[in-house]
């Protein structure tokens, strides 16, 4: 690709003109890579996760919700177990991330606390957000505690998953809990200043990307990707991480953690780092994700005016608008959703079983209770943002 091409996609006039992504924001996944809350590997750097805490505080203040994605169980694991050695074994590695998760929760526990802020931990598995039963559970998890006001912490659960410790890409973890949880922006703050043109420890033309389209495949070759002999220290992990949360519309910014009080410079509108943009809208691209890349496992058919709602009115499918149902599918899978005339109108997530939807079929929410037997999952069949419209 010639520099001319380049530059009318790299650091382009009118995006450096717009104010950074994190300063519109309202919902931010913040991934804080180990080097930033340990010492070294030695443990972890209680003062550094204090200043992280002060500054997702600030963010708070600013109305944002915000989920943070850490590092650090293993190191953590290891000074308690006093081992000065990384251990190779996998056995000794999840030994090691069991006990340092019980660390790190104490430390971010109380440094949040500080703030009077509440915080959960959750471990998550790719298995869970590949699962549509466990993705919905756990994304209801997360707007619930986002409702509460709690700041999620998450992380992989090193425990049970080997081939994550020895991959230890929570980059993409984050880009797959901005894509759960409908983020507009996922932070990546590394020990690097963003994405180069080139290795600036190598080359001294080298210049900082401070905006890009969040697809372009020049720059996974930029990040040290194929065809490259540029080696950048896991930045290519970043650049196709912002990759995929670009398929949800999230922007993606990778900048420095050492930069002085960065995450409320990013708030305020500074550019600090590279920022990936997403040149897809959140909705269009959850909608282009159902279209494509799922199955629908049975159907149920709506009344004229659930119809009517549904493809006019941007609304949710109700159960009291559901006539009949047919297959059988389970929390979580891709339903079709038909006209009397049996005409695909929509498809989506259902958050009910094919056995449950036909209990509550032309029931209001009101009585799922009862029809249940237990307490409703939620209101709505299939919720607007899980679905789209067809024909």
């Amino acid at each position: 690709m010639s520099d001319e091409v380049i530059h009318q996609v790299i650091n382009r006039a009118d995006d450096l003109n717009k104010i950074g992504g994190l300063h519109s924001a309202h919902r931010v996944v913040i991934k804080v890579g180990s080097s930033l809350v340990t010492n070294e590997g030695r443990g972890l750097d209680e003062v550094a996760i204090a200043s992280w805490a002060a500054q997702i505080a600030a963010l708070r203040a600013l109305k944002k919700e915000v989920i943070l994605v850490s590092s650090g169980a293993i190191a953590e694991g290891m000074k308690r177990l006093n081992w000065h050695t990384r251990p190779s074994n996998i056995d000794e590695l999840q030994a090691a991330a069991a006990v340092g998760q019980m660390g790190l929760a104490q430390v971010y526990e109380t440094q949040f606390a500080k703030h009077h802020i509440v915080t959960a931990q959750i471990l998550l598995t790719h298995a869970d957000l590949a699962d549509r039963a466990r993705y919905l559970n756990a994304r209801s998890a997360m707007f619930t505690l986002l409702q509460l006001g709690v700041v999620p912490i998450i992380n992989e659960n090193d425990t049970v998953v080997t081939d994550e410790i020895k991959v230890g890409d929570n980059d993409t973890l984050g880009a797959l809990v901005a894509n759960l949880i409908e983020a507009d922006v996922l932070v990546i703050l590394t020990d690097q200043d963003g994405l180069f043109t080139a290795d600036p420890r190598k080359d001294a033309n080298a210049q900082l990307i401070q905006t890009a389209p969040a697809g372009l495949e020049l720059l996974e070759s930029m990040a040290g990707g194929a065809g490259s002999s540029i080696g950048k220290g896991g930045m290519l992990t970043k650049v196709l991480a912002a990759k995929r949360a670009m398929k949800s519309g999230a922007s993606t910014i990778i900048a420095s953690g050492r930069e002085a009080q960065v995450l409320p410079r990013l708030a305020k509108g500074e550019r600090i780092g590279t920022e990936l943009i997403a040149d897809t809208p959140l909705l269009t691209a959850r909608q282009q994700w159902l279209a494509d890349h799922l199955q629908m496992r049975g159907n149920v058919t709506l009344d004229a005016g659930a119809v009517k709602a549904v493809r006019t009115g941007g609304k949710s499918v109700l159960p009291i608008g559901v006539i009949a149902v047919d297959g059988s599918f389970e929390r979580g899978e891709v339903i079709a959703c038909l006209d009397e005339r049996g005409v695909e109108v929509a498809r989506g997530l259902s958050n009910y079983s094919s056995s449950d939807t036909q209990r509550i079929a032309r029931h209001a929410s009101s009585e799922f209770a009862e029809l249940l037997g237990r307490d409703a999952d939620e209101a709505e069949l299939v919720h607007r943002n899980n679905l789209i419209v067809v024909g």
